[in-house]
């Protein structure tokens, strides 16, 4: 045969022999429930035979299910007993440990197949890492953690009373954001941000609460420094040589 009248023949692979069985069901619009053993059983023998011709080794699970098949065909063949006879002494249908075998196989496959779309759009979506915020806070002497959090306390329900009734939407504001936030005031003023400032700039609850834990953060990276002159007096903070 010369190279004009030459032609491909792709022969379809199947992970395994239930596959090809699921695969001949399909096709022919077979109830998996009532299966022609005898028709499945030819097309699978066909196509292994179709395997041998283009030199495919033959995996040994596929030779073994057509031992199976043609067990199942030879079982069919047999004479029935009488239509008087009661279910119970009938027997086991051959074909149902098959059967049995091929329904699991579909549950394996949907669920597979369930999953893999479920990995396609969680792939669609990035996390972003936990920020990790240190326990330990370095203060100046004689302002401790617990002055901090009283003075947000403050802050937080002076803030609560004036803003009792509001409108409430999902926002996306990160500790992050408001370390830049702090660190661009202190640069653009050149001068010191008074603790209630900072966080009075926010507009939410989740806005001031992002702000605390950014002054926190910006103490521990030692990129702002924070003082109290008097007792009880107001906090401020100032950018750190």
């Amino acid at each position: 045969m010369n190279a004009g009248n030459a032609y491909t023949v792709r022969l379809e692979t199947f992970e395994g022999p239930l596959a090809l069985l699921m695969h001949l069901i399909d096709k022919n619009q077979i109830d998996i429930y009532d299966i022609p053993v005898a028709l499945v059983t030819e097309q699978y023998l066909t196509y292994i035979k179709t395997m041998e011709q283009f030199n495919i080794e033959i995996a040994s699970e596929f030779l073994v299910m057509a031992a199976t098949l043609l067990q199942i065909k030879s079982r069919m063949l047999l004479p029935k007993p009488p239509k008087d006879t009661p279910p119970e002494e009938e027997g086991i249908d051959p074909r149902q440990e098959l059967v049995d075998r091929l329904i699991e196989y579909k549950k394996f496959k949907e669920a597979a197949a369930l999953l893999g779309e479920m990995a396609e759009i969680r792939g669609q979506y990035f996390t972003r890492q936990r920020q990790e915020l240190a326990r330990e806070i370095p203060l100046p002497e004689g302002l401790t953690i617990d002055d901090l959090l009283m003075a947000f306390a403050a802050v937080w329900e002076s803030h609560a009373a004036e803003n009792a009734y509001g409108l409430v939407a999902r926002e996306e504001i990160t500790v992050q954001d408001k370390m830049h936030d702090i660190l661009y005031l202190l640069r653009s003023k050149r001068s010191r941000l008074s603790f209630d400032e900072t966080l009075l700039r926010s507009g939410s609850r989740s806005e001031m609460v992002a702000a605390f834990l950014a002054v926190l953060e910006l103490i521990r990276l030692k990129r702002i420094t924070i003082t109290q002159e008097k007792s009880f007096g107001a906090i401020y903070l100032t950018l750190k040589e």
